[in-house]
């Protein structure tokens, strides 16, 4: 059975940094992202990579980029997601998502996600 687990959400203030992590379990991904969901609103791209034999190819929505730095643990089957410079509207809940299909920034593409861990970022 495939398992995405993130670990790491929290409250903080602005300004702070926080890590999460996902660790996956039941296959390896070549692709993951993470999203995030703040209330009433959908559920927003912040960030992807693709493994490859080089390294990770990365991609950042604007609002998060010089701030926020996804990365892999390939051995661990863990991809994390460092968060700088926090704002309060960084506030959400935070999807990790994977997929070994097309490289993408849209959520319909990803094939399995974690059940989500809340960031607050108190202003």
């Amino acid at each position: 059975q495939v398992q995405l687990e993130e670990s790491g959400g929290g409250l903080v203030q602005a300004g702070d940094s926080l890590r999460l992590s996902c660790a996956a379990s039941g296959r390896t991904f070549s692709r993951y992202a993470w999203f995030r969901q703040a209330p009433g609103k959908e559920r927003d791209f912040v960030t992807r990579i693709t493994i490859t034999t080089r390294g990770g190819i990365t991609s950042y929505a604007d609002s998060v980029k010089g701030r926020f730095t996804i990365s892999t643990d390939n051995a661990k089957n863990t991809v994390y997601l460092q968060m700088d410079s926090l704002k309060p509207e960084d506030t959400a809940v935070y999807y990790c998502a994977a997929t070994n299909s097309i490289v993408s920034t849209q959520a319909r593409y990803y094939d399995y996600w974690g059940r989500g861990t809340q960031v607050t970022v108190s202003s």
